[in-house]
């Protein structure tokens, strides 16, 4: 299963990328807090600084039935309060992880981190993508590189 939560569409069109390639089921994770505009936009960063949790909607899939969950999250310095949220309520139901982040422009590698602490679980894969990469179609050769470690 792939699970994912995106402001802006950049994460989710690399999830539904990825979900499809897989020819598995995906989850988009909601946050019930607003996070549209610029104003909310800072308080998004301020959130993600601060590793902060939120309240999400509940969920359809329960991952303890899928042998391995992809998830993936806009970079916010750390990880989304959204994700943070969603791995906290399920970090016990994980047989199998591999993360995926979309971002402006630094590494993932502390997101990854932060997941890998919060699930417990080493990653079997991970996959950093810029924004302007997402907008220029300019990751596929990564995105394949991911999906064939998935296999």
């Amino acid at each position: 299963m792939v699970v994912y939560y995106s402001r802006t569409g950049a994460t989710a069109k690399i999830a539904k990328e990825i979900s499809r390639e897989l020819k598995c089921d995906i989850e988009e994770v909601h946050d019930r807090k607003s996070r549209k505009g610029i104003l909310r936009w800072f308080v998004a960063g301020r959130d993600g600084t601060l590793k902060r949790t939120t309240i999400i909607e509940k969920t359809v899939h329960d991952p303890s039935v899928y042998d391995l969950v992809v998830i993936g999250t806009p970079l916010w310095v750390n990880t989304t309060p959204a994700i943070r949220t969603y791995l906290k309520e399920n970090a016990d139901k994980f047989k199998e992880v591999a993360f995926f982040c979309t971002m402006g422009g630094s590494s993932g590698k502390n997101a990854f981190e932060e997941m890998s602490q919060i699930t417990g679980k080493k990653p079997i894969a991970v996959m950093d993508i810029r924004n302007d990469e997402v907008m220029n179609a300019n990751y596929r050769h990564a995105l394949q590189e991911f999906i064939s470690k998935l296999k």
